[in-house]
């Protein structure tokens, strides 16, 4: 079924190129619209456990998910490997 989630720290195409890239060759096509904020992810998600890996994947690229609770530590954290994200995501537009 196709699902929509709020995602935290994706601000540009970089960002969005990372996201649709990394997620591929697991989900499909992914969506990412880049006119909302927090920025919304689309894709096709089976069940719970393809959810939980979606957001595993995510976190892993500095991408929570907005309804995520996370402390001042583990934010700082995650923005830090947006960015990277981000400059790969620009390289390989």
């Amino acid at each position: 079924m196709q699902k929509s989630f709020r995602a935290l720290n994706i601000k540009c195409g970089g960002c969005a190129n990372t996201v649709q890239e990394s997620l591929k060759e697991d989900f499909g096509e992914v969506k990412v619209d880049l006119e909302q904020e927090p920025r919304v992810v689309t894709l096709k998600i089976k069940d719970d456990e393809h959810e939980k890996l979606f957001r595993k994947k995510m976190r892993s690229l500095g991408y929570p998910m907005h309804d995520e609770n996370l402390g001042a530590f583990s934010a700082t954290g995650l923005k830090a490997k947006s960015f990277v994200s981000c400059a790969v995501g620009k390289m390989n537009q």
